[in-house]
């Protein structure tokens, strides 16, 4: 099956260090190999980046774009022929991030790629024997290392984004 779609991708605020990163919408697409009726292997990505703008205590103090891309085991409940058919996905995910313009004076705040286990929820509603609906929400578990002038500081910044999305898909 294949899935076009959109999500909105929220990422992890931390407190603490007093780091807001806003969410956004991006397009994403899936493809599942169905290995029975109930288990299957998904490739899930984000067809273009999302982009975060970076606010600290004092306001905003940059933007990053991020795409990410995953890999996932997933169960599918009940049989193909029901008319909601919820499933869940566990699997590994990578990150890419770019054009990041965090501080605007100094040398140049780069993210490295973030990589992690991602679980998946969700439910299909059947239109008919070929076309249904989506809506899931995805979960992801990775830290992306932070760079200055290119060198890594050893620090790590927790972006843990909740991905929300619905989309038209086809069996095939």
């Amino acid at each position: 099956s294949v899935v076009g779609g959109v999500t909105l991708m929220e990422p992890h605020s931390d407190p603490a260090t007093g780091l807001d990163i806003d969410g956004g919408p991006a397009p994403t697409l899936s493809a599942t190999y169905h290995v029975t009726d109930n288990w299957g292997v998904e490739l899930w990505g984000a067809l273009d980046k999302y982009n975060h703008r970076v606010r600290g205590p004092e306001g905003k103090i940059g933007t990053i774009e991020q795409q990410p891309i995953a890999l996932s085991g997933q169960y599918h409940f009940g049989t193909a022929d029901q008319v909601m058919r919820p499933f869940v996905g566990l699997g590994y995910y990578e990150s890419n991030f770019s054009n990041e313009t965090i501080g605007g004076d100094g040398a140049h705040v780069g993210l490295e790629t973030a990589k992690g286990a991602i679980a998946t929820a969700g439910v299909d509603f059947n239109i008919n024997q070929t076309w249904f609906a989506r809506a899931d929400a995805r979960y992801m578990k990775g830290d992306a290392g932070v760079r200055v002038a290119g060198q890594g500081t050893g620090e790590e910044l927790t972006i843990d984004p909740w991905v929300v999305g619905v989309g038209i898909g086809a069996r095939f």
